[in-house]
């Protein structure tokens, strides 16, 4: 059993937990997932991990409420425990093998995505740890959605844009990239964009004319976190990838997005199913 030590709403729907993890704090990388459960029957769930600390053993997540599963995660409390927190699995962030002389010349500029900037932070906390200068967009829909704001302008330079401009730039995170490079000229050399698939997919085409680099991170796409099950098959250079087991991070030019999509949205009917079917057992046992 992992104890859940810290729990806070960051938004609507949109919960942090801090959980006891010791071995998995001790191994966690930058990039990383955990396969995790809230009961003993309860589903998979693989969840990008958002922070670590090794001296208190413990693992931050970041979890927002689509599916029953995510649900249950979410109704949990401090002192209360998960019954599985596997991990850390994937690979991990390719710059944390690079050499520090190499790593030390180059310029990050990091889109993150509504609850995608969770595992952004830790990211570019590493990078900032390791002296490399990192520019972060955090977008969107309004400002009450905003999330990580504050931890993140402590490591990095960051830019707000929101949808409705209740906060930063007026407008999607494409937007702001073009205002970052083609009107100040700020120069980059990669892009790592985490967040939801369209906005990755759009990312990606407004780096490619840039000629930059750019990574994303395609975890919304896995079920089972082992590579087992096949969910997360991603075309990727016209070659057939497993985002648990060869990512999460890809080259975003050589992802097939569509396909992504079109994957991610399998299992929409399911969801929505078990959902109803929980409503209707609520008002039948007057819970």
């Amino acid at each position: 059993m992992f104890k859940i030590v810290e729990k806070r709403q960051l938004a609507e729907n949109i919960f942090l937990m801090r959980i006891a993890a010791e071995r998995v704090a001790r191994a966690a990388l930058p990039g990383q997932f955990v396969i995790v459960r809230a009961t003993e029957n309860g589903e998979r769930i693989p969840l990008t991990i958002a922070d670590y600390d090794t001296e208190a053993g413990t693992v931050t997540i970041v979890t927002q409420t689509i599916g029953m599963s995510t649900r249950k995660i979410c109704a949990l409390n401090e002192g209360d425990s998960l019954v599985d927190f596997a991990g850390p699995l994937g690979r991990p962030s390719e710059f944390v093998h690079m050499p520090l002389e190499e790593l030390r010349k180059r310029k990050y500029l990091f889109v993150a995505g509504g609850v995608g900037t969770a595992p952004v932070y830790p990211q570019v906390k590493w990078l900032h740890e390791h002296g490399v200068e990192c520019d972060v967009i955090i977008g969107a829909k309004s400002k009450n959605m905003l999330i990580y704001t504050e931890e993140m302008a402590k490591v990095a330079n960051v830019h707000i844009a929101t949808d409705d401009g209740t906060e930063g730039f007026k407008g999607m995170v494409t937007g702001l990239m073009k205002e970052l490079v083609e009107v100040e000229g700020r120069k980059y050399d990669e892009c790592v964009c985490i967040g939801p698939m369209i906005m990755m997919k759009f990312v990606c085409l407004t780096t490619k004319p840039w000629a930059l680099q750019t990574t994303v991170s395609l975890n919304a796409l896995m079920v089972d976190g082992t590579g087992m099950c096949g969910a997360c098959r991603v075309s990727v250079g016209g070659k057939t990838l497993f985002t648990c087991v060869d990512g999460p991070e890809f080259d975003g030019h050589l992802v097939d997005f569509d396909e992504a999509i079109r994957r991610q949205g399998m299992y929409r009917n399911q969801e929505r199913a078990a959902a109803e079917n929980h409503e209707h057992k609520c008002k039948c046992y007057g819970e």
